[in-house]
This record gives C-alpha cells, structure tokens and sequence, in this order.
C-alpha cells in the first residue's frame, strides 16, 4: 500500500507518540507484562541476581528505570525491605506497589547505589536509515499502516553516528540511529555520583551489526509488524558499544559488556535440575526445585533471555570481582 497523500512521520517521532504520547503504549500501567515476557516475568530469579549484586556493591538504593508494572520492585521489596526502592516509569504507580516503595515519572537530579535499566534503552524511539544510491535517507513511516518510504537525506548528527558506530556500505541496507540511546543512558551514568548502572537488553556490536536493522512490534506476546499506532510496542536492538562509550564519556570509571547468560551465572547459585529419587519423599519440594531449575534454564538460555548484553558501569566503586573478570559477549575484554 503506497503512502501518498498521507501524513508521513521519521520513526523517532512516529515512536514516541505511539509509546509516550497521550494514551501511548507506555503510558498505560502494566502494558509490558499483557504484551510481552521480560526477566523480570519470566522469574524472581532475576530479581535475586539483581539483590546479589545490589549486595557486592553495597548499594542501599535500587533505582529500576523503565519500572512498567513493578515487579522487580515488588519481588525486591519482599526479599530485602532494608533497601531503598525507587520506582522511574512515565505510567502511573502500579496499585499493587508496597506504600514504601517510591515511584517517579522522571530520572532523579542525582544517583546512587544501583541502578537498573531491563529492557529500557530498546524503547527509547531512534530513527531508521536506508542507504540508497543518493546516499543515507531517514525512512518514514505512515503511523496507521506501517507504510515507509525513503525521505531526505540524514543529518550531520545522524551522519557522524553512522559512520562511526553503524556504517552502511551496500544500498539497501538499513540501520537505527542510536545516539538518543547514548544520550539516554550518558543521563543515567551522569547522574550516578557513587555507585553502579546496569543496562540489559537485547544488543549488538559494530562487528556484527544485521544488515537490514531490527524494527520489530510486539503485542499479546508475539512479534508483529512495527506500526506505530499505539497498540504494540515499538522496538529495535540496542548499540551496545556505542552506549558503553557514551557512559564512558559521562564519567563512567569502569565497564564491563557481558550476557545475561554469563553474568547470571556468576550472581546466583547454581540451581541443577533435582534428581527424580525424593520425589517420593517430598513431592512439593521437588516439584519447586524443579520450577527453579527451569526459571533459571530460561534466564540464561543464549537462545533466549540468556543472549540479552548487560552493560555494566560503576562509578565512584569498583564492580564486582565477579563481574570484573567477564570478557566481552564477543569475545573482546571488558572495556576499562
């Protein structure tokens, strides 16, 4: 279907009135969790490892960005009611948030102890690019149906960006821009005085960028074609590298670039798939280990949620001697 005759947006813009905007995707309370399956969903799990490294870092201060329906805060809160628990989502505090739990719409002025974005940075809106024969043109979208076509050309900005982090080098071939993501989370590690930021999303590096980009729109948990008219989300993976540059330059003194795969591993315990034998002896026993073991599994499944990047930066503390000692996803060392 053509797009002539229709209002054509960039899909930067085109995202963050579908997401953001009034009646926006984000805007209704516990949208993630009716769409799609996060770590946070899948088991509390995730939340312990967050608690374990909360704990190696001494944080008093668990701050979740992208907070949506609060489960990571809810499941936190019942295991440590020590910490201080806020909440940063621009929806409405969920009504099933403990009373001590605190709840914002905007990043406070100043951070500290950890700070955790899941599933964050992918949701902040980027435009796309297409490399034609006249050069790279900003792709837009018709917000109803989806419909693109190529538009003018990209900006400097955008340009410099490309070039250095998402260089396209045969027509045809498309990217996400993903410097407000570097802007993004350079706001996160900016504000961090003493303490440590962890970004886990679904990423990838300059090395192995995928040629045709990875719009995609979820809704009722499936994937679905990206149409930016407020009933899916709206999403593309993260440039990991370039936000690890980004939290550099914004003070960050270390960083390490990991899976969830690897760093689950070293945060939690290791929960083996229970023997058969006691079943007998204690069925509901067996049968919890057993529902462990397979939250676990799915977790840090590389195929899966085990294949998300975790990006680590601390500032003002040293990261974990466990964390410390991961190499890069790709097989590079961490970044210091």
């Amino acid at each position: 279907m053509g797009t002539a005759g229709r209002a054509l947006l960039t899909w930067r813009e085109a995202t963050a009135r579908a997401l953001y905007g009034e009646g926006g995707f984000y805007r209704r309370t516990g949208a993630p969790a009716a769409h799609f399956r996060t770590s946070v969903h899948a088991s509390t799990s995730f939340a312990d490892a967050v608690l374990a490294l909360a704990r190696s870092v001494r944080a008093n201060t668990v701050t979740d960005v992208g907070s949506g329906g609060g489960e990571l805060l809810q499941h936190l809160h019942r295991a440590a009611p020590d910490l201080r628990l806020v909440g940063v989502d621009v929806a409405d505090r969920p009504a099933a948030l403990p009373p001590a739990v605190h709840w914002r719409h905007e990043l406070p002025e100043v951070l500290s102890g950890l700070v955790v974005a899941n599933e964050w940075l992918d949701d902040v809106p980027v435009d796309a690019a297409v490399l034609t024969a006249d050069g790279p043109r900003l792709l837009l979208v018709e917000p109803m149906t989806g419909d693109e076509e190529p538009g003018g050309p990209v900006s400097p900005e955008d340009a410099a960006w490309l070039d250095r982090w998402w260089p396209l080098t045969e027509v045809g071939q498309r990217a996400e821009i993903g410097w407000p993501r570097d802007e993004a989370w350079a706001s996160v590690v900016g504000r961090l005085e003493v303490g440590v930021a962890v970004a886990v999303d679904y990423g990838h590096q300059r090395a192995s960028r995928p040629p045709q980009g990875t719009l995609a729109g979820y809704r009722a948990g499936r994937l679905v074609r990206p149409v930016p008219d407020g009933s899916c989300d709206i999403t593309s993976h993260v440039a990991v590298d370039a936000c690890a540059e980004a939290g550099r330059r914004a003070g960050a003194a270390q960083t390490v670039v990991t899976t969830q795969r690897d760093a689950l591993a070293r945060l939690l315990q290791d929960v083996p798939r229970p023997a058969p034998g006691p079943a007998a002896d204690d069925p509901a026993e067996y049968v919890a280990r057993l529902a462990r073991a397979g939250e676990v599994a799915e977790l840090r499944d590389p195929g899966g949620l085990g294949g998300f990047r975790w990006l680590v930066q601390g500032r003002g503390v040293g990261l974990p001697a466990a964390l410390g000692s991961l190499g890069d996803a790709g097989g590079q060392p961490p970044v210091r």
